[in-house]
């Protein structure tokens, strides 16, 4: 039997039963407009408030909606950096850390010279063109002239801001002397060990650095020993007296994960972990291990692992300069914090270095090692490291009281 809707009437299927036809009377009465205490025309309105609403949205409603998201997507690389300066910046990690109340003694970092190892840099960035490279190499693809952060994420950029950013944001030591070793890949992760080993050596060497940062690692795994290139080339930058400023990791939540990542698990170098805007531990944050791998014997002060905590959740930092991308974006992960502890060190090596390199005016291994302790020292915790905490180190960073002890601990009187 052919059925056709009849007036008002539109045929549906049942829900369980496609050949079972329903009967829907869109205009029907319902109750009269008395039992709702209205009039039946007002009672009809009610009944069928959705419809001018549905009538309203469609289609015109749903065209112009198409076109918003449309045209949203097309101008967001305009719309971004001027929506950027409305959302909440990341002023809190350099408040907190007594960064900012640094800048306004003076120290920027000026002449310390700092050597970060990562994707790159997008040095044309507005925040950042007031950086001239000290070097730029490039270990991935040896391609040394072309100056590119070549991080799908565009890792180096984010952290090359968080560190010495000075335009719309400022970062933690805009007046270092910078230099950039490409050693990982687009996806931030190097295919080859040798990479990381050969940009550390080249920091260490050709660049004479003062700090070297490292916002990487890799998996320390069940068991590790001193066959790790990138190990050794941290020891060997550590024991002439350069400070390596490593992530600890980002794998709090991996139960299979048991220590820091490397190259932070490496007795002499600064690891650090991230803590939120709450100043509570990030729980990706990597949770170390009592004993040294290297060594197989108990870490002690002031080489427990992580050695600091610092702000590293939800940084705003600079981009890129792509059509297709924003200028500014957010970070979070220990890379962040770690970026920060390397600047908040050369404002300190700015303003004590020449005190902690002593007579001969070069900072030794045991120099360093003071540094160090005083960085433990400035959180609360005391020398036998009993207020140390394998996700939140001996505490959260403060560049004031770090650098107050720095001055009693190299010129007691």
């Amino acid at each position: 039997m052919n059925l056709q809707p009849l007036g008002n009437l539109e045929l549906l299927p049942e829900p369980d039963e496609p050949n079972i036809l329903t009967a829907i009377d869109q205009d029907a009465q319902g109750y009269a407009g008395n039992v709702y205490g209205v009039s039946d025309e007002e009672a009809r309105k009610l009944r069928r408030i959705i419809l001018p609403i549905k009538r309203l949205i469609w289609p015109w409603g749903a065209l112009m909606f198409t076109v918003f998201v449309t045209f949203l997507i097309i101008s967001w690389p305009v719309i971004s950096p001027l929506l950027s300066q409305a959302l909440p910046d990341s002023e809190w990690a350099f408040e907190e850390t007594g960064i900012r109340e640094m800048h306004n003694l003076g120290y920027f970092g000026t002449g310390i010279r700092v050597c970060m190892v990562d994707t790159g840099i997008d040095i044309s960035h507005p925040d950042l063109e007031h950086l001239e490279l000290a070097g730029f190499r490039d270990f991935y693809a040896e391609d040394h002239s072309n100056v590119r952060d070549i991080g799908s994420n565009l890792h180096g950029t984010l952290m090359s801001g968080i560190l010495a950013a000075n335009g719309s944001l400022v970062g933690a030591a805009p007046e270092i002397s910078l230099s950039v070793a490409i050693s990982l890949g687009p996806s931030g992760t190097s295919g080859q060990e040798g990479m990381v080993s050969q940009a550390i050596r080249w920091c260490r060497i050709s660049q004479n650095a003062d700090i070297i940062s490292l916002s990487l690692g890799a998996n320390p795994g069940e068991r590790i020993d001193d066959r790790s290139e990138t190990a050794i080339a941290v020891k060997e930058a550590i024991e002439d007296g350069i400070f390596v400023i490593a992530a600890a990791g980002n794998t709090g939540l991996d139960s299979s994960i048991n220590d820091v990542s490397i190259p932070a698990n490496v007795e002499g170098v600064i690891s650090v972990a991230a803590t939120n805007k709450k100043g509570s531990i990030w729980p990706d944050s990597a949770i170390a291990s009592n004993i040294d791998p290297y060594s197989e014997s108990e870490r002690v002060f002031p080489n427990q692992k992580p050695e600091i905590s610092a702000p590293g959740v939800r940084l705003l930092s600079t981009y890129s300069t792509s059509p297709n991308n924003p200028l500014y974006a957010y970070s979070s992960g220990t890379s962040d914090s770690t970026v920060l502890v390397t600047g908040a060190l050369a404002l300190l090596l700015q303003q004590y270095g020449d005190l902690i390199a002593g007579g001969d005016g070069v900072i030794s291994y045991d120099e360093l090692l003071r540094v160090k302790s005083s960085l433990a020292l400035s959180t609360g915790t005391d020398i036998e490291g009993s207020g140390h905490d394998l996700q939140k180190g001996y505490g959260k960073l403060n560049v004031i009281a770090w650098g107050e002890l720095i001055a009693i601990e190299f010129n007691p009187n």
